[in-house]
């Protein structure tokens, strides 16, 4: 049983981007599914899919390399944890990297980037940051 699942996959992700790999599994959710969709639209990740192998779902993430075979996720950092939420409203949204990278919060209208929760005038918790 893992205690932070969400730390677990941006893990997960960081651990095969050094190892260059072209795909991580996932145990999978609907939060993680979300979050995976946000870093799709923005560009981070290729692609993303739910399968199932039997009883369990799991996640296969596509992750993306530029032209030196350099990851295009430079970092990835756990921002709200399950002993400590980090809540931000909409006029408190930080940027990151100086608008170069994202903010992936969970709002009442659901997963969404920064940029679009401070567009939307609404807040939420800060699950992770992206660059």
């Amino acid at each position: 049983m893992v205690s932070d699942p969400i730390a677990d996959m941006l893990t997960r992700m960081r651990n095969a981007m050094i190892a260059r790999h072209s795909k991580v599994d996932v145990p999978a959710s609907r939060l993680k599914a979300d979050i995976a969709r946000v870093m799709k639209e923005e560009g981070y990740i290729l692609n993303f899919k739910i399968a199932e192998e039997g009883s369990r779902k799991t996640m296969k993430i596509y992750l993306k390399y530029n032209t030196g075979n350099q990851p295009v996720i430079s970092q990835m950092d756990r921002v709200s944890r399950p002993g400590c939420r980090v809540y931000v409203g909409a006029g408190q949204i930080p940027k990151v990297l100086g608008g170069l990278g994202i903010n992936i919060l969970t709002t009442p209208k659901g997963v969404m980037t920064g940029k679009t929760a401070r567009k939307e005038g609404i807040g939420g918790e800060l699950l992770c940051r992206i660059w």
